[in-house]
């Protein structure tokens, strides 16, 4: 085989894999979409249906005005809203400042901080689940919703800061100083010069931080005792019935659930990509 015939039976094993870990990816989602719009006889079946053969919105109809556990679907949509932003905004802001921190400056402790903040991402959230708990319960903030976002925080800022600290160590010292020879001050600098080409691991952690808050289960069940608290992964477990099980309605919610995590990245991936490029100096 001549090494031209070589690199082009390379190129198509790479696309092949390529291809198939795109399909195993994606095929849940297709299917819990599909599932949504098919008829009960065709999702209870043993038979493979890839398509629905009659689209029904029934499952949709019934999510979305029926609601579940006598509240509007809307009112867990809202509080899912609500902890998520919040848990991006709270979480980015300390995560940047404290990247910078660890980045730029040399202080007693930085290293014994860093290891502390790795030892914290091995550990399971599930075994943080009593400490946070009985934390939020003693400050006062149980069963509200901005208790649920400090907790979501506190899972992950110390993934936000040690990704920000890398792209703030990859930016030149020079750039910084260079904004202070031209006579800006510290904080001019920050926004002008340092803000923008970090930009691109801000968004990365902030979909990282929009997607945990959002699919958490364990602590907005635990944190909310009431219904009216609860978020949208807690409200599709009242379709767990003791007579059954209604995947119909789950694939229905689980699709409405999905279309806020595709729409925040939309608005968000553009950051990501501008974000490389501004900010750079001329000459």
């Amino acid at each position: 085989m001549t090494p031209l015939a070589r690199k082009r039976l390379g190129k198509v094993l790479l696309n092949t894999a390529g291809v198939l870990v795109f399909l195993y990816a994606v095929f849940p989602v297709y299917w819990m979409v599909s599932t949504g719009f098919k008829e009960n006889d065709q999702i209870f079946t043993t038979e493979f249906i890839p398509f629905p053969t009659h689209f029904t919105f029934d499952h949709f109809a019934r999510v979305l005005t029926e609601g579940v556990a006598n509240n509007s679907i809307w009112l867990y949509m809202r509080n899912s809203a609500i902890v998520a932003l919040g848990t991006v905004l709270i979480g980015s802001a300390f995560a940047l400042l404290s990247a910078t921190a660890i980045a730029r400056f040399r202080f007693k402790g930085r290293g014994l901080f860093l290891v502390v903040l790795l030892v914290v991402q091995m550990l399971p959230a599930e075994g943080l689940l009593i400490p946070l708990y009985m934390m939020v319960k003693r400050v006062g903030l149980g069963d509200q919703l901005i208790g649920l976002i400090v907790t979501q925080v506190a899972l992950t800022l110390p993934f936000g800061v040690w990704m920000l600290r890398t792209f703030v160590a990859a930016v030149p010292k020079s750039l910084e100083e260079a904004a202070w020879i031209d006579g800006a001050g510290r904080m001019t600098t920050f926004w002008r010069v340092l803000f923008p080409l970090v930009a691109p691991g801000l968004v990365a952690t902030s979909i990282f931080s929009f997607i945990t808050a959002w699919n958490d289960l364990v602590f907005a069940l635990y944190l909310m005792s009431g219904s009216e608290g609860y978020t949208m992964p807690v409200a599709l477990q009242y379709f767990f019935g003791q007579k059954g099980v209604d995947w119909g309605a789950i694939m229905a919610g689980s699709t409405l659930m999905t279309l806020p995590v595709v729409v925040f990245f939309l608005l968000v991936q553009r950051r990501m990509v501008s974000g490389l490029v501004a900010g750079a100096v001329k000459g």
